[in-house]
């Protein structure tokens, strides 16, 4: 397969594991690298052999098919917009929106220029979820039932260089770290139908103890304990908790109960992790049926590049990112009414993947 040229938009942090992994990647040709900051653009263009570009000119590079949008969270739709305007096909960090109505616009937009839309996380197509995922397919665990997930621990403010993002409008655990778990539960048991969510703001400022910014005060914008009921399409029905609120935790990330047995899912934020099946009688751990089971963040990249050569789906698209970004957006909506809420959009689950590398 002829590589599919792709350009990023954001050199920060979370660009160094990208262009890694985008430059091992057989499937993918990195030709450009864009930020406002010309020169952390100039710096990632020196390291990973590429070109330096202004956003407008890496919009408007004819080479570029792809565009990884790797900006911070409120921008993701205007940005996601522009590229989608530009004809190019756009590959977004999570989340895809800040509001449901926003990625709804994205998935339109990308359906009329006839390119392709998706986003992280691409976790789920790593060789721990993508064990589980067989498992539940192969009647491992029985028809499964129920499911607790959490995603707890004390915030970002110790350790992340600039955290004040992660307690902005488009932050906090959920919109933060809920994609992972969110993602992980809807590529093992399908659409979610209705969720009932409380949330609250246990703190009103944040006290960053990182570098290069210790001593400084973050005001909170968004709630930083939610705990939603889902309730998917098929009748499982589950709770989620996701804090920043909690100081240490003995809970398991994510389990899935069956009619026969409990499936112990690793963290949905790692492409590994152990993978267990728990019984009356005794406790089982399951080898990885699939491949990537490292950092392979930009794998659901890969994907869509191969997806884009061969007119087939994208398992990490629009679609399934709106979904997130509706559940989530329902989740904080029905916290703010009391209110049950039904959601708007639906999904088929992403097709599993091969169990070696990815060749089509």
């Amino acid at each position: 397969m002829e590589p599919v040229r792709v350009g990023v938009l954001g050199c920060g942090a979370i660009s160094g594991i990208y262009f890694e992994n985008m430059t091992q990647y057989k499937g993918l040709q990195v030709v450009a690298a864009a930020d406002l900051d010309a020169t952390r653009a100039e710096a990632a263009a020196a390291k990973w052999g590429c070109k330096a570009l202004s956003p407008q000119d890496l919009l408007e590079h004819d080479e570029v098919e792809i565009v990884v949008n790797l900006t911070v969270p409120k921008v993701h739709h205007p940005l996601n917009m522009a590229i989608l305007q530009a004809g190019k096909s756009a590959y977004a960090e999570k989340p895809l929106a800040l509001f449901s109505h926003e990625s709804q616009e994205q998935v339109n937009l990308a359906r009329h220029r006839g390119v392709l839309l998706g986003g992280a996380p691409d976790t789920f197509l790593g060789a721990g979820l993508q064990t589980c995922r067989k498992l539940i397919d192969d009647g491992a665990i029985g028809r499964p039932i129920g499911f607790n997930a959490f995603m707890l621990c004390p915030g970002h403010e110790s350790w992340h260089p600039s955290p004040a993002f992660y307690y902005e409008q488009g932050g906090g655990p959920l919109f933060d770290m809920g994609p992972y778990y969110l993602t992980a539960l809807v590529h093992l048991l399908g659409p979610v139908a209705n969720v009932q969510g409380s949330a609250k703001v246990d703190r009103e400022t944040r006290l960053i103890t990182s570098q290069p910014l210790s001593g400084a005060v973050i005001p909170v914008e968004t709630p930083t304990h939610i705990i939603s009921l889902l309730e998917f399409a098929n009748g499982v029905t589950g709770q989620f908790t996701a804090s920043f609120d909690v100081q240490t935790s003995r809970f398991a990330n994510l389990e899935i109960y069956g009619e026969t047995g409990t499936l112990v899912v690793p963290d949905p934020n790692g492409f590994g992790g152990d993978v267990i099946v728990l019984r009356r009688d005794r406790e089982e751990a399951i080898p990885h049926s699939h491949g990537y089971s490292q950092n392979s963040r930009g794998l659901g990249l890969l994907d869509m590049a191969y997806a884009l050569r061969n007119g087939r789906s994208a398992r990490a698209s629009g679609e399934l990112a709106h979904h997130i970004v509706d559940i989530m957006s329902s989740i904080l909506e029905s916290a703010e009414t009391g209110e049950r809420r039904k959601l708007n959009s639906s999904v088929e689950r992403p097709q599993a993947m091969p169990p070696s590398a990815l060749e089509d």
